[in-house]
């Protein structure tokens, strides 16, 4: 077991395999499983296609997405983000239906910062085509020194988004309240590099500094067990998948104490308290973990 002391509060974690499995049970490579959306040559595969750089400068920033779509399950990415000042930059996770008017989404947004700022994290879903629902976490780490497992859990019961086992996001299936949750559409999953420096650091008031160009970014250890589409219809709806189990239908005590923690001591936005935006609380936020 790994054992860290941060800020007074202790976490445990289970030793990681150096190399990640996907849903076949094989070795999972960047090209056995994704595919490039954009800017080719700015995606440089590493150690045989087991790792990539993403590239960021003022020619294009670059894209790539799974070959497949998924029905519920967990994905995972091992991600080292952009070192210094990468203030106006945003390095993104996340999983999309790639459907226009009724879209489906479940986003990790990395908002880059000047040097020596934390990294923060903003995560929003999407579920029936209704978004804005976005929280930002400030990473109780530095981001850009080493890498750090992102992993997104997508059940019939919730969802929720772990940084390094620590779940920083829940969002419950609440559809007993007329509450939208997304179970109907399988999703991809996707990673971009781009400039946003209109919104992204400060709400756009630090704009990117293109004398640190290039910006980089790193992934490996792509990890996606889910039920494919097209595959077998009875997949989505199986209650042996092991992310249906037991264990994986709420928060156990250990996650739910480290889902406070965060909450407590990370958290910098929320949409739920957000009464200029929302003068009545939206219900899901009253669903709890």
């Amino acid at each position: 077991m790994d054992m860290g002391l941060r800020n007074g509060f202790i976490f445990i974690f289970p030793c990681v395999l150096a190399l990640s499995v996907s849903v076949s049970g094989r070795p999972a490579t960047f090209l056995e499983d994704f595919r490039i959306t954009w800017s080719e040559s700015h995606i440089r595969k590493l150690d045989g296609g087991r790792a990539i750089q993403l590239v960021l400068d003022q020619n294009s920033g670059c894209g790539f997405a799974s070959k497949k779509q998924y029905l519920f399950g967990r994905v995972s990415m091992k991600i080292k983000l952009i070192p210094g000042d990468s203030a106006g930059t945003v390095t993104a996770f996340y999983m999309n239906s790639d459907t226009d008017r009724v879209r489906d989404e479940l986003d990790f947004e990395f908002l880059g910062n000047r040097t020596g700022q934390p990294y923060t994290v903003q995560t929003n879903i999407y579920a029936h085509g209704k978004g804005d629902r976005e929280q930002r976490v400030n990473l109780w780490f530095d981001a850009a020194a080493d890498f750090h497992t992102y992993t997104i859990m997508w059940n019939h019961h919730h969802i929720v988004f772990y940084v390094d086992e620590v779940p920083i996001r829940v969002y419950k299936n609440n559809e007993a309240r007329n509450i939208p949750y997304p179970k109907l559409q399988p999703m991809g999953v996707y990673s971009t590099l781009w400039e946003a420096d209109d919104w992204a650091t400060r709400g756009g008031l630090e704009k990117i500094d293109w004398t640190k160009a290039p910006f980089l970014a790193y992934y490996k250890d792509f990890d996606i067990d889910g039920c494919p589409v097209p595959g077998p219809a009875s997949c989505a709806t199986s209650t042996g998948n092991w992310w249906e189990g037991t264990a994986y239908q709420a928060l156990n005590a250990m996650e739910a104490r480290r889902y406070r923690w965060v909450r407590m001591n990370h958290l910098i936005y929320d949409y739920c308290t957000d009464k200029s935006r929302f003068p009545i609380i939206p219900p899901e936020c009253m669903a709890g973990i």
